[in-house]
């Protein structure tokens, strides 16, 4: 069940860290034992220097594509370069998958990170499997591609070489201005039709975008990203995600006008999502940051749930449903047409690809 509720002790209570979204460590739904913090009189604000850091294990992946099956979402197969994300955002769904490797959707999602360090290796391989239908791959739909650790990893980077070196097509989602570093590769891929890029745009509130998304870019950071992939011939979309009730919802019509002046060719949006650990999360987050609108909040998340926190039927879990749903939807396909937009993916070319491209050179070219 999606609507799982931990028990009134299963978690360790912290006050906010700077920098993380969540201190604390949610014991996630598998657990068979749980702790809570007791009051000492020694808590302290904790700082950036007292913070727990960021720590990065090396993983060898066994296989690196990902099928998908859900009828909501647009691609077949997916990378996910690194299992959890630094850059904190409290509502990301992707939080209990860190359940699956013993950790808690809370504090280690943000922290304790795996790199996949044979993603490329392993992408060659899976590339060449006569048994592989060649279909635009979505790179980040679980994990952020350019998060912080990125620049010392560079595996995302492996990636997208492998897929231009076979002229394979792919999608990728990012919230961080780290990808202008590969505006190279993806301005190749775009000229052949074979990239798009989307930028996920939360809000324009800078002191907002630091509470939900601590280590993400800055909304005018993200704006600037979108101009430069632009004007360097990248498709490039934006992701209004997530939509979330008396907070960000006021910005759509906004958001969607920064976007279009940016140079973004399409919009897309999702409302709030809370499945498994990530409503108690979200819930604490709320207590914490807005307890004058917490309330409210989660009522209207509830209406764009049939009265549920979270619904993950397929037919609604991305849009929700109702009155309010129905209400967004307008909006946006009303802020959209205005600035002359597009709400479709574009047609990427998979015609080209070519998996001989990732065969090693025949050791009998060398007698000639």
């Amino acid at each position: 069940m999606s609507d799982w509720t931990p028990p009134p002790d299963a978690r360790l209570r912290a006050i906010p860290l700077k920098g993380r979204g969540t201190a604390t460590r949610w014991a996630h739904r598998f657990a068979a034992q749980a702790r809570e913090a007791v009051a000492d009189g020694w808590e302290r604000e904790e700082d950036e220097t007292t913070a727990r850091p960021t720590q990065v294990t090396p993983e060898q992946a066994r296989s690196i594509l990902s099928g998908n099956q859900s009828p909501d979402i647009p691609f077949t197969w997916s990378i996910n370069p690194y299992r959890g994300c630094e850059h904190g955002c409290i509502y990301c769904y992707a939080r209990p998958t860190h359940s699956y490797l013993n950790l808690s959707p809370g504090l280690d999602f943000e922290t304790r990170l795996v790199a996949k360090v044979n993603a490329a290796a392993l992408l060659r391989q899976e590339l060449q499997k006569p048994s592989h239908v060649c279909s635009p791959i979505n790179i980040g739909s679980a994990t952020d591609p350019y998060q912080p650790i990125e620049r010392e990893w560079r595996i995302t980077r492996s990636v997208l070489e492998v897929l231009n070196s076979c002229q394979h097509p792919y999608t990728l989602i990012t919230k961080s201005s780290g990808v202008e570093r590969d505006i190279d590769l993806l301005a190749q891929a775009g000229a052949r039709q074979q990239a798009y890029v989307m930028i996920s745009l939360t809000t324009l509130d800078a002191a907002l975008c630091r509470k939900l998304e601590p280590r993400a870019a800055a909304p005018h950071r993200r704006l600037q990203t979108i101009q430069r992939l632009s004007e360097a011939g990248v498709p490039v979309g934006v992701n209004v995600a997530p939509i979330i009730p008396f907070l960000n919802e006021p910005e759509i019509e906004a958001l969607i006008e920064a976007a279009a002046q940016a140079g973004a060719q399409s919009i897309h949006y999702t409302v709030l999502r809370l499945p498994w650990e990530v409503k108690p999360l979200f819930e604490e987050w709320l207590g914490h940051h807005v307890p004058d609108k917490a309330a409210r909040i989660m009522a209207r998340v509830r209406e764009l749930r049939g009265g549920k926190d979270y619904d993950a039927d397929f037919r609604w879990r991305m849009k929700g449903e109702g009155v309010w749903a129905q209400l967004i939807s307008q909006r946006v396909r009303k802020a959209v047409a205005r600035h002359g937009l597009e709400r479709r993916l574009p047609v990427l070319d998979g015609s080209a690809f070519n998996p001989a491209a990732l065969r090693p050179p025949s050791p009998q070219l060398g007698l000639f």
